[in-house]
Order: C-alpha cells, then structure tokens, then sequence
C-alpha cells in the first residue's frame, strides 16, 4: 500500500496525462485487445520506483498481471535487463505508459545519482545526505530514491528538524545568539544544526552549544582546519557546491555528512522503456 500523498499524485499525474481519454490509443486499439508488455533497463544503474509504476498501471487496469525481475534499489552493470514485465489490457497498457516511465525513470537517476557518490565514498566513514531541493509534490519519493541508492535522507522538511541558515542569523543579530534561541526553544528531541560560512562561525556556534555544524562552501583546506578546530566536539555536515568529481576529496577532510543537493534537482533520468506486443489467441 503506498502512502495516501503518493496515491494522491499518481491520480494527478495520470489526470494530467490522459485527461479526457486516450484520443490515439482509443482509435487505433480495438476494445478488448490483450497484450504484454515489458520494461527494460537500458542503461547502467540502479532501479527505484517499481512500486509506483506498478499502481500506475493497476489504477488503469486493475486485472493487470504484473512480474517484477529485479528489485528496487539493486544496480545492473550490464544492459538491458527486463524491470517489470506486464500482461492485461492493452488499452490500459498504452495509457499509462507514460506516466509509469515518467515516475521510475527520474526516481531510478536520482537512485543511481546517489549510488554512484556512495561507491565513491566506501571507506570513508562519511555518509551522504539529500537536501530539500526537492520537485514540488515529489520530495517523500524522491527521498525514498535517494535511501534505495544507498544515500541518507536529512530532514523532510521544516518541521522535524532546526537548522539556523544564514538569513535566520541575519533576523536574530548573530550566529551565537540564533544558536542560543534555536537550543532554547527547540522542541523536545529535534536535533539543532547551525550553518558556518568560516572558521569566525565555527567558533561562535560551538561557544553558544551548537551540536552540529554545517560547513557552507568551505574547500578541502578550510574542511580540514574546521575539523581540527572543532576536534571532535559537535558533528560536521559539508555541503554547497560539492560535485561527483569533488566529493571524495570533501570527505577526506575529516566531516561525518555531505549534503548534496544534485542528487534530487539535477540527476538525469535512468533510460527506461516499455515495449509490447499484442496477444495471440493461443495465449489468452
């Protein structure tokens, strides 16, 4: 069972899509036409977003006969490989085609955006994190994406965490006394951290209790004069123009966390497809 706000988006988006109806598959595909189909992997990666796809089609088609071949959150090395194959109506087939591969392929990059950062930081002892640069609507499936690609999700939204930003410092005066209101007014077990732009930030905030600390566009060297600073004392999140190519390099100065807003705003899309073929009357 998927989540009521994912339900609720699959029926906008298959509202978005077809509309009134099918106009091309309702003239061309006679009633009644069974068909199956498949949809293949075509490009190295990792898959997420089955789940959907599947409820996508089963909204359609409630009778749909649906096999998965591979598992959510598994990479392949070697296409093409079959993700799910499906047999039903053909008519339902067609139409929800579009909106299925529209959820899985762009849940299935920022997957394999996210699996790709964690081999690089195997041994490391850092983590990766998601941000809130998230589509409007798709941040719940776009986390879950970024978990299935091995990847830790940071706060869901404004609400279950306190991290005191630039601008919140600016409105409070300074970044001691934001961190002082944030500690004193957090509600009971909600963790605080406090954004650092230098090495003056990192020691107003650790002065004033901060318990994490994010290092905002800091460069390896002034990572690793941050952590020898703090030495232990409050944990360290790096984030702000970090790259694929950059971010070993990040974790190597010595931070627990690199948050990294591409992973759901730029990651391109796994290239998916579906194809099908009409059913003989031998196989119905």
């Amino acid at each position: 069972m998927l989540d009521p706000g994912i339900d609720d988006l699959i029926s906008r988006a298959l509202a978005e899509d077809v509309g009134g109806g099918d106009l091309t598959t309702e003239a061309v595909v006679e009633p009644g036409t069974r068909a199956r189909a498949r949809i293949d992997q075509k490009a190295p990666g990792v898959v997420f977003g089955l789940d959907v796809a599947e409820s996508v089609f089963r909204r359609i088609d409630p009778d749909v006969s649906i096999e998965r071949r591979r598992g959510e959150g598994e990479w392949l090395d070697d296409p093409p490989a079959t993700v799910l194959a499906l047999e039903g109506d053909a008519r339902a087939l067609l139409t929800g085609e579009r909106t299925a591969l529209n959820f899985l392929a762009h849940l299935s990059g920022i997957a394999t955006a996210t699996a790709a950062v964690v081999r690089q930081l195997r041994g490391t002892g850092t983590a990766v994190l998601d941000t809130r640069k998230t589509t409007p609507g798709l941040r719940a499936l776009e986390k879950q994406a970024v978990a299935a690609g091995g990847g830790r999700n940071h706060r869901m939204g404004l609400h279950d965490a306190i991290l005191v930003k630039d601008n919140h410092i600016a409105l409070a005066g300074s970044i001691g006394e934001a961190t002082r209101r944030a500690l004193a007014r957090r509600p009971p077990g909600v963790p605080v951290e406090v954004e650092c732009g230098s090495l003056d930030d990192v020691r107003e905030a650790l002065a004033a209790g901060a318990e994490r600390l994010l290092l905002d566009n800091m460069d390896p060297a002034q990572l690793r004069d941050a952590a020898a600073l703090v030495a232990g004392r409050a944990e360290l999140e790096a984030s702000g123009g970090i790259t694929g190519q950059s971010v070993k390099e990040v974790a190597g100065a010595g931070v627990e966390w690199v948050s990294l807003g591409f992973l759901t705003h730029s990651a391109p899309a796994l290239d998916l497809s579906m194809t099908i073929e009409p059913l003989s009357p031998r196989d119905r």
